[in-house]
């Protein structure tokens, strides 16, 4: 009977060599899981003093793309629509500046997403975990909380001109951007006696100055 021993070669008879590499290569596989568990769970636990004196570590390590986020869970989940819109001033080549009107960036999105079976993570995430990023490091007057808060804003300008810069260009040079949510509740199903506003709530952001580095690479500012 013919014998297979030699193409299936158990780990001992491999090289040396060979077995060093495995051996580095699960070792280091075996760290990189420990530090994600650890990080995780120091986020998710309740404070101790080990994440009270590493905070700011792990919440680098965790936002934006581990955060944990338990709202489809929530008894009371969310029953609102949030609309993130957005303007800018443009300097024309006659030196006058023109304030352009509010483009939905989430309409955008919807429309990217609606009949797309595959829809990308940047057309369902991007805008949305970016403005909640800035919601979460903002006082209600807009005022950025530490380093995280200047963050948020050059990420969500980032995105605005990554959307709109290009269209904004062709009028001139882009000089300031704002921007604004448009929240509206969600009607109540028509079995419900609830009764809930229909009237938007708007809440409304400073200009922000735009430089070279918001920007996206390789475009140019008029």
């Amino acid at each position: 009977m013919q014998s297979y021993g030699d193409e299936t070669r158990p780990l001992a008879a491999l090289s040396l060599p060979s077995r060093i590499v495995i051996g580095v290569a699960a070792c280091a596989g075996a760290v990189i899981v420990a530090i994600h568990l650890a990080m995780m769970f120091l986020h998710v636990a309740p404070q101790n003093t080990l994440s009270k004196q590493q905070g700011t570590l792990i919440s680098d390590y965790v936002y934006p793309e581990y955060e944990q986020n338990w709202k489809l869970f929530a008894p009371n989940p969310l029953q609102q629509n949030i609309d993130v819109q957005t303007r800018a001033q443009v300097r024309g080549a006659d030196g006058a500046v023109q304030t352009t009107g509010w483009s939905d960036l989430t309409a955008l999105d919807g429309r990217a997403i609606h009949h797309n079976p595959l829809p990308s993570h940047t057309q369902q995430n991007m805008l949305r975990r970016g403005w909640e990023f800035y919601l979460s490091s903002h006082t209600a007057q807009n005022g950025p909380i530490g380093m995280r808060g200047e963050l948020s804003e050059r990420y969500i300008r980032r995105i605005v001109l990554y959307r709109l810069g290009a269209e904004w260009a062709r009028s001139g040079r882009v000089e300031q951007v704002q921007l604004r949510s448009v929240t509206t509740a969600v009607a109540p199903p028509q079995w419900s006696t609830e009764k809930i506003s229909d009237k938007p709530m708007y809440r409304v952001l400073p200009w922000w100055q735009v430089t070279a580095d918001d920007l996206p690479k390789g475009a140019k500012n008029q």
